[in-house]
């Protein structure tokens, strides 16, 4: 474990991670940073807390919606996946 410093809405912050996964890490503190940034720079949120916990919600609606979305498209593409079985056992059948 090595120590990364995160910067979040001014504030540093002290973070321990694997070595490998430091890139990551930085990664996400950006994203964290700028998506808190824009909850506090559009003015309807004070204080770090609340711009920290709107902003924990909508990443958590957006990760669920994408999982939905993903569970939609696996759905779909084992439904194409078992008319294209279906079908090619059908001409099997034909050419036989």
């Amino acid at each position: 474990m090595i120590p990364v410093s995160v910067h979040i809405l001014d504030k540093e912050y002290q973070v321990a991670c694997a070595e490998e996964e430091r890139d990551g890490l930085l990664h996400a503190a950006d994203f964290v940073n700028r998506r808190m940034k824009e909850i506090r720079d559009r003015g309807n949120v004070i204080g770090t807390d609340r711009i920290a916990v709107v902003t924990a919600l909508n990443v958590a609606h957006e990760l669920l919606q994408l999982k939905a979305s993903e569970s939609a498209v696996t759905q779909r593409v084992r439904e194409l996946q078992d008319n294209l079985t279906a079908a090619l056992a059908d001409q099997a059948d034909l050419a036989l």
